[in-house]
């Protein structure tokens, strides 16, 4: 059986200001067109189909595009909700879009619940495990503590359970929305962290033939039946080195896996310069990025006037403007930015204490600290499940 593994569409998303609605047509022109191309027997999308929960009525209409599309191709489409949808809102007429082969999977009750589909060789058991917020889930899936291991492992327990009552030989397919050790991140992503370390093992996995991940943007391997097929475009410039594409999967009668990169269409690329404004103006290597999305650092121990207009004379399509001049670490005009680059909430909550107080926090006020922290963080992430 032949998948193809996309994921992350975050449709409605812009990039720096630009409108990526066009581009994200072109990808579903482009999905599309390879599942008809490649004799592709299913689709999988493994969560963001939207960038937020109530996304403009242009994402709703290019979703119900691709949906006909695909249905109209006849081939079975399996998509799980990620922390960027609204799982209510996008499972809306899931019983009846089952029966055009379009199967939305939402509820995380029914994660055991697996579509099946067949081939000569028997059945493909497909399981869908939407995103799984701890906080939300940890009563269905009678977890002591709210985390998102113990969720998702929890949910593991459950399709292998089910996987176990089925006929000898049938193969199965994962389809989850998580942060996997292992993968890399970008800036693009919504951080999950809530009450600890979001990331999950690899090893969760085990027990089924393959593992459709999203939530990470890069198009990552973390085995050979766990991957991240990525975002189709990219929403960061920490994505600038990106390759971005989907995973064509070939499942064999016994479980075996061979995946290829199919590349997805480049809008345009994207380069992040570094140096002077005038290095940046003058060098003739830099030629190759005159019609890339460009984020430009400056250099400068002075900010020079009118940055941004004299990039764009060169550069037209320059979106992000920063600037770090080059000084010496002791120089007392080091912004406040700087100095707090790559610390926690936490870190500069306990600094803060040290400060005011001459000496810094204890064990007791640390934890008081990190569940303030934990506190704010989960009532965000329930303030935008209720949205």
């Amino acid at each position: 059986m032949r998948l193809l593994h996309t994921s992350d569409w975050h449709l409605g998303r812009s990039f720096h200001r630009v409108n990526m609605l066009d581009a994200q047509a072109a990808f579903i022109g482009h999905l599309v067109s390879t599942v008809r191309e490649r004799d592709v027997d299913a689709v999988v999308v493994s969560g963001d189909v939207y960038d937020r929960a109530v996304p403009p009525l242009a994402a709703v209409e290019l979703f119900d595009d691709a949906l006909h599309r695909l249905a109209d191709l006849g081939v079975p489409t399996l998509m799980i909700s990620g922390n960027h949808d609204s799982a209510r809102r996008l499972g809306v007429g899931a019983g009846l879009i089952d029966r055009a082969g379009i199967h939305l999977r939402t509820d995380p009750a029914a994660c055991a619940e697996p579509v099946l589909l067949t081939d000569r060789h028997g059945d493909v058991a497909f399981y869908g495990l939407p995103y799984l917020e701890p906080a939300l889930v940890k009563d269905e899936f009678g977890v002591a503590k709210a985390g998102h291991e113990a969720v998702l492992a929890a949910a593991m327990d459950r399709v292998r359970a089910d996987l176990a009552g089925r006929a000898p030989g049938t193969r199965s397919v994962v389809l989850a929305h998580a942060f996997v050790s292992g993968g890399q991140v970008s800036d693009s992503e919504r951080d999950i962290t809530v009450g600890g370390v979001a990331a999950v093992p690899a090893a969760v996995f085990e027990g089924v033939d393959y593992a459709a991940l999203g939530h990470l943007h890069g198009s990552q391997t973390l085995g050979p039946r766990v991957r991240y097929s990525g975002s189709p475009l990219p929403y960061s410039f920490s994505e600038a080195d990106h390759r971005k594409s989907m995973w064509l999967v070939d499942l064999g009668p016994e479980g075996q896996i061979e995946a290829e990169r199919v590349d997805c269409p480049v809008p345009r690329t994207l380069a992040r310069l570094r140096g002077t404004l005038d290095d940046l103006l003058a060098d003739p290597a830099l030629a190759r990025h005159e019609e890339a999305w460009v984020e430009a650092t400056l250099t400068d121990a002075v900010r020079p006037d009118d940055p941004m207009a004299r990039l764009c004379a060169r550069f037209p399509h320059t979106l992000s403007l920063v600037f770090d001049p080059d000084r010496a670490p002791d120089d007392p005009d080091v912004s406040y930015a700087q100095r707090l680059q790559g610390r926690s909430d936490q870190e500069i909550a306990e600094d803060f204490v040290a400060h005011v107080r001459g000496a810094g926090p204890d064990t007791h006020e640390q934890a008081v600290l990190r569940s303030a922290f934990d506190a704010v963080r989960t009532e965000d992430t329930l303030r935008e499940v209720a949205r």
